[in-house]
């Protein structure tokens, strides 16, 4: 069983930077690809950024590309999510997720654990 508990987000200007944190727990954490997700209010769930087991592969929707650096210390079980040039677009609430290694990057259904989320909120 892993747990994920996001933490990070707030209220922050357009042109504005966050890092969002992923804590997870459990001894095979480092074994995972992992992800970012977001769900804006009356939209659904959509892909944000992954990355491999190891953190050497990457990947990003284009919605973010340029602007979102994802990355992971598996020493310390956290992935993270470096957001700069936040529009308010950005806005929703963000997800990690433990990925079946197996399955689609982009799906939401191909991830198996999910943290609670961590509201993120672009004003203009």
């Amino acid at each position: 069983q892993v747990q994920l508990v996001e933490s990070g987000g707030g209220l922050v200007q357009a042109g504005g930077s966050l890092r969002l944190s992923c804590a997870a727990s459990g001894r095979l954490f480092s074994s995972y690809p992992m992800g970012w997700f977001r769900q804006a209010p009356g939209k659904e769930r959509e892909f944000v950024a992954a990355i491999s087991w190891s953190g050497g592969v990457t990947y990003y929707a284009d919605s973010v590309k340029g602007r979102f650096t994802i990355s992971r210390d598996n020493a310390k079980n956290t992935v993270y999510l470096q957001m700069n040039s936040l529009k308010p677009e950005d806005t929703a609430v963000y997800y990690c997720a433990v990925r079946d290694p197996a399955k689609s990057v982009t799906m939401a259904v191909s991830y198996a654990y999910w943290g609670q989320g961590t509201q993120v909120t672009v004003s203009s």
